[in-house]
């Protein structure tokens, strides 16, 4: 079964892999657990793209409910995958969700 999701740090060169692994394995579980679940995270990042590149007139009420929590859970989800890493100056954290699911 694949995860309808990946993540990924990007722009943290000077980082080992093994502490930029555990970003962003610290990263997807924060984040599951504040949306309920990896399926929750695909759909709720799916509703915030739509949301993000749509007319708010556009949106129906339930991409728009899904779309406001996306912020939230993203911002506290990198805060507690960076906790014993510190602040790296242009890393941030990149969710793509696989081709399989982008549809779903």
């Amino acid at each position: 079964m694949s995860h309808p999701y990946t993540v990924a740090l990007e722009d943290a060169q000077d980082l080992p892999s093994s502490n930029r692994i555990t970003a962003e394995t610290r990263f997807a579980a924060s984040i599951e657990r504040a949306l309920g679940g990896a399926d929750a995270v695909a759909s709720t990042y799916r509703a915030w793209v739509n949301a993000s590149e749509s007319d708010a007139s556009h949106l129906d009420r339930d991409t728009a409910a899904l779309a406001v929590q996306w912020p939230r859970a993203f911002d506290a989800a990198r805060q507690a995958a960076m906790r014993d890493i510190g602040e790296l100056p242009g890393a941030h954290f990149e969710v793509r969700l696989e081709r399989a699911h982008a549809g779903s």
